[in-house]
């Protein structure tokens, strides 16, 4: 499994976070919190995507569902994609930033086609979740996803990978 591909970025003085409006238009993080409020609690998966395609410049694929709930990241939406029929389940938190003390961090996060993301997981930046992939509930995605792969946990660990998924198939049959 490959590590998260992220871009660092040093601060002085006080925290990164103390600094955001530094790294970020206030008017860009208040617009992306109104959309993404609006986009949490629909029931209207269309409605979804058209307003994180129109309004957070996010590259989402045809037929994706975003559950209730879901929370991308509000300062850098543009740097998430998200391939065709993908779910990504309830409560999900996708972050393509993280602020620390004396840096702040940006990395794109490229989830690919047909995953399942279960419920309440959080997607940290610089990931990339391959095609096919499952990612269960209350799963923190802090590294790559291999392409057919199971996951869980915290931290998350391989459950199967698409070989030993392919075997226990070929075994059934």
């Amino acid at each position: 499994m490959l590590m998260r591909k992220t871009k660092r970025y040093q601060v002085e003085g006080s925290s990164s976070l103390w600094q955001i409006y530094k790294t970020v238009s206030f008017w860009k993080v208040a617009k992306n919190f109104i959309v993404i409020e609006v986009a949490r609690i629909t029931p209207f998966l269309s409605m979804k995507n058209w307003l994180y395609r129109t309004f957070l410049h996010m590259k989402v694929g045809k037929r994706t569902a975003f559950a209730l709930k879901v929370t991308p990241d509000t300062m850098f939406p543009e740097k998430i994609s998200v391939g065709d029929d993908t779910i990504i389940g309830f409560n999900t938190t996708i972050l393509a930033h993280e602020y620390l003390i004396e840096e702040y961090r940006l990395g794109d996060v490229h989830i690919g086609n047909r995953v399942m993301i279960g419920a309440n997981s959080t997607i940290l930046p610089g990931v990339k979740i391959g095609d096919d992939a499952v990612v269960s509930a209350m799963t923190l995605v802090n590294r790559d996803v291999p392409e057919g792969a199971m996951v869980g946990g915290n931290p998350m660990k391989i459950i199967y990978t698409k070989e030993q998924i392919q075997a226990k198939k070929t075994e059934k049959s």
